[in-house]
């Protein structure tokens, strides 16, 4: 897990605890521990702690929001880190137009990925 530089911290708008997204999915602590090693989430140490974070907005009536882990795979195959990934997912793009977080979390994945797909090229 990487710790997160101030500039892509001020771009996500809220941050969950682990346990508090264990909580929001109805699974147990390992279990979402699981889903970042699988790379279907993005967590970073964070705050004064360095406490285990993930962007709220990556969960959604009480799911992963969908599209988000293959946008994950779509972004690591193109060599982002987790740092360029939450970049890439929290910073406006006026083509979407918003985030390409927010897209997802409005079920326009398909948008999503096909940028991250133009990424590679």
């Amino acid at each position: 897990m990487t710790e997160i530089d101030v500039k892509i911290d001020a771009l996500v708008p809220a941050w969950l605890t682990v346990p508090d997204v264990a909580e929001r999915l109805g699974v147990e602590v390992t279990r979402v521990r699981q889903f970042i090693r699988e790379g279907q989430l993005i967590a970073v140490r964070r705050g004064e702690n360095k406490v285990l974070q993930v962007p709220a907005d990556f969960i959604g009536d009480g799911r992963i929001v969908k599209g988000l882990s293959g946008t994950i795979t779509l972004l690591r195959d193109d060599g982002f880190s987790d740092e360029e990934m939450l970049e890439w997912l929290f910073t406006p793009d006026d083509s979407l137009p918003g985030t390409p977080a927010q897209a997802l979390r409005e079920n326009r994945g398909t948008e999503v990925k096909r940028r991250a797909q133009a990424l590679a090229v």
